[in-house]
């Protein structure tokens, strides 16, 4: 075949294929995207000819032709937050393996910024992943309902959802403090927006009242470490002995606030964090806290989300997957002072 000319710098395009072959612009583009329905000889002269001019598919408009953009969108309410860089790296990867792009959004803890995100999304990606969500049940179940999506760490009927379950982990929490004598506990409440803090006082209650222990509600609190000065004072003035933490990043601002102040951790009050970010390991004293699979948890969410888009791969859907949490121990924890 000779090649018609192609301007210099000009990248090929389909009609430039379809002049070297002879055939129409709508045949080559049915001969790449579908070639089923285009006859064997003419569909291997038409990529041939492809090869031959270094033709590239525009993705842009194979996103038109197909409706897919082979994009996800993955959005965290606080980039910043240590515990999304597992999560993150878990979907990265598995998004990567699977010939999806990641459309990485912060969305500032903020419902308004979340809702304009996943309208935006709906034309620029092919689905979503929504981690700890700030929108309300009906807002997030109304998305969910225009576009594939699944939730970590928010659960919403008919919405599939990645569930860590650090409620249950309360069980293992308030049992190691008592184990210690603690018998008058706080929890340092995360936002009032967040399903996983109401979650887990809801839990820990119930633990309390089995066990006959003393906890109190303190809160809510912004999940960053500015946040644990004020947590660390409320904590103080309420005369508790021990507290449980919404997250690692409020538990390590308190252990700077009662370090100020001059009351020692553990021996005058214990502290347990949750999710065991980066980091807490290192702290002065390391972080008693709850561990999860955080990195696995972004790899199942994304093959959920998968398993939507491709109905026919023979996986199933799944609706619901929960991932198992457990107490690490280390040196913000220690015996009830008197005992």
């Amino acid at each position: 075949m000779a090649s018609p000319p192609v301007s210099v710098g000009r990248p090929a395009t389909i009609h430039d294929i379809a002049a070297l072959c002879g055939v129409a612009p709508s045949t080559v583009s049915r001969a790449l995207s579908t070639p089923d329905r285009v006859n064997v000889r003419t569909r291997e002269r038409i990529q041939a000819a492809a090869v031959e001019l270094n033709y590239t598919p525009n993705s842009q408009a194979k996103a038109l032709s197909s409706g897919r953009t082979a994009a996800v969108g993955v959005l965290v309410p606080d980039i910043t937050n240590p515990f999304y860089f597992d999560l993150i790296r878990g979907t990265q990867l598995q998004l990567k393996a699977a010939g999806y792009t990641q459309l990485l959004v912060d969305t500032e803890e903020s419902d308004e910024v979340e809702a304009s995100t996943l309208e935006q999304l709906r034309k620029s990606s092919d689905g979503v992943i929504v981690a700890a969500s700030r929108l309300n049940d009906e807002s997030l179940a109304a998305a969910a309902a225009r576009m594939p999506m699944v939730t970590v760490n928010r659960d919403v009927d008919g919405v599939p959802a990645v569930i860590i379950d650090t409620p249950s982990a309360m069980t293992q929490a308030l049992d190691h403090l008592i184990s210690l004598g603690h018998i008058s506990v706080a929890y340092i409440a995360g936002p009032v927006v967040s399903q996983s803090s109401a979650r887990r006082w809801a839990a820990l209650t119930q633990v309390a009242e089995d066990r006959g222990v003393q906890v109190r509600n303190l809160g809510p609190f912004a999940p960053k470490k500015q946040s644990g000065a004020a947590a660390a004072d409320a904590a103080v003035h309420s005369g508790v002995t021990a507290c449980i933490v919404f997250n690692d990043l409020i538990a390590i601002g308190m252990l700077q606030r009662l370090r100020e102040r001059g009351i020692r951790v553990p021996e005058d009050m214990s502290i347990v964090g949750c999710d065991d970010i980066f980091g807490a390991d290192f702290c002065n004293p390391p972080l008693t806290t709850l561990s999860s699979p955080i990195e696995q948890a972004g790899r199942v969410a994304v093959s959920m989300l998968l398993a939507q888009l491709n109905p026919l791969g023979g996986g199933g859907v799944r609706s619901r997957s929960v991932m198992p949490t457990h107490l690490t121990v280390r040196g913000s924890t220690t015996s009830a002072p008197g005992n």
